[in-house]
């Protein structure tokens, strides 16, 4: 990441910071909003919040209590909906939703409707402004979804808004000669291509100065078109795909083998999840996104082409918010002995994921405040497919947040 010019200690405390969620009305969306709201008035721990910790907490991140919410959903589901159906799965307290209600009740105020993509087209309670959105033009996409944002930020008189990309995954795409570069994107734009949402949102952030995390498989500003774009509007932003669960395990796990020398045979993973993000993957295009970047990792660490790895993932409605995943790892080692490790990984991706998304704003804000652009290298370990490349190594890749952290606590 670049750098421009270190603002002084404290600065952070006087500002008023906008985090702008599309995928409004997702559980993600909805546990991170109703969790700040407890956090706030002190009914809930910070747990899972690694920014909470030291070394990360003596830096001067965007206080929790500076962060205003607002976003952008495709569809006309209520707030209060979503909320009601992570208390009925046992994940959001019924006594924070009462308690926090005027905080979700400003929060709904500034929800606008999003950008239809393409491959969405047909999918239940849809909200008719986000599908005549998603018909525009790509340039006239972007000047509405740059509209909105101009407006939440005026309205809420806020210093920064930092955009967050949790949207369902997206069907996936084949790579477009238009993707290459910023002058062929923006003659794509011209001509009037179509292009996924995610990337819609993404250059509608960066071209206006904004911070864009992806938390999605999605592609978002993963273009090197895009990537070309922060670094020309000096904007940091950071993904992709929030390392929650599965994936987590595997790439804490999979560098033991490779320290000790024990051969992997095979390494067989098997997800089933519900809610609207499960029953998006269940179609082939949407599922090939999330597979493509689940099973990267594994194989970029274990490092033998020989080696069988495979994942799948099914939609089991009956789950709801809950996932469940179960490993069988098939391994050799002295003598040709073989043998065997076997996990199941039972959670909330919600749950798990909302910490993580107020980490990723602050540290995008952060990032933002003493002038650094482009990727963001330092937030590796969120991410299953990390901007910057590198090892996937989750042990590697927290030191590097650690290095990171000692560097601006000079």
């Amino acid at each position: 990441m670049s750098k421009h010019h270190r603002p002084s200690s404290g600065e952070a405390a006087q500002r008023r910071v906008g985090v702008w969620l599309v995928g409004a009305r997702g559980s993600v969306a909805t546990c991170v909003v109703y969790g700040l709201a407890g956090l706030r008035q002190g009914l809930l721990e910070p747990t899972g919040l690694a920014t909470e910790t030291e070394p990360f907490s003596s830096l001067d991140l965007a206080p929790l209590e500076s962060l205003h919410f607002g976003g952008h959903d495709v569809c006309t589901r209520p707030l209060t909906q979503s909320a009601g159906e992570l208390v009925r799965h046992n994940i959001l307290p019924p006594d924070l939703v009462t308690a926090t209600s005027a905080d979700a009740a400003r929060y709904e105020a500034h929800i606008r409707p999003g950008v239809l993509d393409a491959a969405d087209v047909g999918l239940a309670d849809l909200h008719p402004e986000a599908a005549g959105r998603g018909a525009l033009a790509p340039r006239e996409q972007i000047a509405v979804l740059t509209r909105d944002l101009d407006e939440f930020q005026r309205e809420e008189a806020l210093d920064r808004v930092v955009v967050v990309h949790m949207a369902s995954t997206e069907a996936y795409r084949e790579p477009r000669a238009a993707w290459r570069s910023l002058d062929a994107f923006e003659l794509a734009l011209d001509a009037g291509e179509a292009q996924p949402a995610s990337v819609v949102y993404a250059y509608a952030a960066l071209a206006s100065g904004r911070p864009f995390v992806n938390f999605t498989p999605s592609l978002g500003s993963t273009l090197p078109a895009l990537r070309e774009l922060a670094r020309s509007k000096r904007v940091p932003h950071c993904g992709s795909d929030g390392k929650t669960g599965e994936t987590l395990v595997k790439t804490v796990l999979a560098p033991l083998f490779v320290a000790r020398r024990l051969k992997v045979l095979a390494w067989q993973g098997y997800n089933m999840l519900g809610n609207r993000d499960g029953e998006t993957l269940a179609d082939p295009l949407h599922k090939e996104s999330k597979l493509r970047s689940k099973d990267d990792a594994l194989r970029s660490l274990l490092g033998d082409p020989e080696a069988h790895t495979k994942v799948g993932i099914d939609f089991v409605p009956s789950l709801r918010d809950w996932k469940t995943a179960f490993d069988y790892i098939h391994f050799e080692g002295f003598l040709g002995a073989r043998m065997s490790l076997q996990f199941t990984w039972q959670g909330s991706d919600s749950a798990l994921a909302a910490p993580l998304v107020l980490d990723l704003v602050r540290w995008a804000e952060f990032a933002a405040r003493h002038g650094e652009f482009g990727e963001m290298p330092h937030t590796a370990p969120y991410f299953k497919s990390p901007l910057c490349g590198g090892t996937h190594d989750f042990h590697a890749q927290f030191e590097r947040l650690l290095a990171y952290a000692a560097e601006h606590s000079r």
